[in-house]
C-alpha cells in the first residue's frame, strides 16, 4: 500500500499536539518506520501551524505521506493552495489537505474568526471552489463572491499528489454536500458500526449526484496489549492517570485542552475526565487479534483509511503499534 490512487486500505497516524494526556504525538520517522502510510497534522488555534509542522515531517521522512488539518478562514484560499501545492511539489506528492470549518466558536474566534457555524460552512463552499479551482489551473481567474473577490488570481504551480490530496469531514448535511463536491476523502466521525454504514452510504450517495466517487477515513482509538485482560488493565491504567492530571497540582493545564472548547460553547463546565470516559468508551480495547478483528469490520463497511490514535508511552507500546499495523497488512485477512 504505497498511497496510489484507487489502491487497498490504508493506516494513519496523528502527528502534532493534539493528545490530552501527552506533549508530542509520534515524531514523523516513528511514524514511518512502524509502516504507517500516512500521519495527520491536527489544527487549533493553540497548537503550533500546522503547515509548518507538515513541511519539517516532509523533510524528516522519505514515503510518509502527511495531511495538514486546514480550517477554512485563517488564510487566503489561493495562498493555501499554493501552500499545499508547493508542499506537494517539494515532497514528491506526500502532501495533502484536511480541511475543517472548526467546530468550536471559541476556538476559532482566538484566530478573529466570528462567524457562527451556519455561516462557516457557506464560507466553506466559496472558499473550496476558489481553493480547488487555483490547485486545477494555471489560468488567471476572477471571482466575486459574498466572501472573497479575486483578480486575476493563478498558481505558479500544480500539485502532482500520488494518492487523493482534499479530504473533508462533517455529520451534518452542510458537510456531506461539500466532501461530497469537493473532496476525495469523506471522514466519517467515530460511531457504532450500524451508524457508520449508513453514514458511509449517505456520502456515497451525495458524492454520486456529481458523478464523484469517495473514499471513506475513520478515526479508531485503541487501548491494545498482549491479552483482552491486560488491555482492559491498561485502559482502566489510563482513566485513572487521566483523574491524576485533572486534580493534580497543573490541573488548571489540562482543564484548558482545546477539546473541550465545545462544552465551554455550551456554556458548559468543562470535564476532562468525562471527556476521556467518552473517548475510551468507544476505543478498540483487547488483543492485537481482538482490535485486528474490529478494524476489519471497519473495512467490511466500506472503510478506506483507518487513523489508528493509541498511547505511546513506551517502547512496548510502540512495538505493540508496529505489530497490529503488521497484522492489518498479513496476506489474507479478510477486508485488509
Amino acid at each position: 500500500m504505497q498511497g496510489q490512487h484507487g489502491a487497498g486500505p490504508r493506516v494513519r497516524g496523528p502527528l502534532g499536539g493534539g493528545a490530552v494526556c501527552q506533549e508530542d504525538a509520534p515524531p514523523a520517522t516513528e511514524n514511518e518506520e512502524d509502516g504507517l502510510d500516512s500521519a495527520l497534522v491536527v489544527q487549533s488555534s493553540s497548537w503550533p501551524d500546522p503547515w509548518l509542522v507538515a513541511g519539517w515531517a516532509l523533510a524528516a521522512t522519505s514515503r510518509l505521506r502527511i495531511a495538514v488539518a486546514h480550517r477554512v478562514g485563517t488564510t487566503a484560499p489561493t495562498v493555501s493552495a499554493r501552500a499545499l501545492a508547493t508542499l506537494d511539489r517539494l515532497s514528491g506528492g506526500r502532501a495533502a489537505a484536511h480541511v475543517i470549518v472548526g467546530s468550536s466558536d471559541a476556538d476559532v474566534a482566538r484566530d478573529g474568526d466570528t462567524l457562527g457555524k451556519a455561516d462557516r460552512y457557506r464560507r466553506a463552499g466559496e472558499y473550496l471552489e476558489i481553493f480547488g479551482r487555483t490547485l486545477r489551473t494555471q489560468e488567471d481567474f476572477d471571482h466575486d463572491g459574498e466572501f472573497y473577490t479575486v483578480r486575476g488570481a493563478r498558481s505558479g504551480l500544480l500539485p502532482r499528489p500520488r494518492a487523493e490530496l482534499l479530504s473533508f469531514g462533517g455529520s451534518s448535511p452542510e458537510g456531506v454536500e461539500l466532501a461530497a463536491r469537493h473532496a476525495d476523502v469523506y471522514a466519517v466521525s467515530p460511531a457504532p458500526l450500524s451508524v457508520t454504514r449508513h453514514r458511509i452510504a449517505r456520502a456515497h450517495t451525495a458524492a454520486a449526484a456529481h458523478g464523484r466517487r469517495l473514499r471513506i477515513w475513520r478515526h479508531v482509538t485503541v487501548v491494545t496489549a498482549r491479552t483482552d485482560e491486560e488491555a482492559e488493565r491498561r485502559a482502566r491504567q489510563l482513566r485513572a492517570e487521566t483523574l491524576r492530571l485533572t486534580s493534580g497540582p497543573d490541573a488548571a493545564r489540562y482543564r484548558d485542552a482545546v477539546q473541550l472548547d465545545r462544552e465551554r460553547d455550551r456554556d458548559r463546565a468543562p470535564d476532562l475526565t468525562a471527556y476521556v470516559s467518552r473517548a475510551l468508551a468507544g476505543a478498540y480495547i483487547g488483543s492485537l487479534d481482538t482490535v485486528a478483528a474490529r478494524i476489519g469490520s471497519l473495512r467490511t463497511a466500506g472503510v478506506d483509511i483507518v487513523q489508528l490514535d493509541m498511547a505511546l508511552e513506551t517502547d512496548e507500546d510502540r512495538a505493540l503499534r508496529r505489530a497490529l499495523v503488521q497484522r492489518l497488512r498479513a496476506p489474507g485477512r479478510r477486508g485488509w
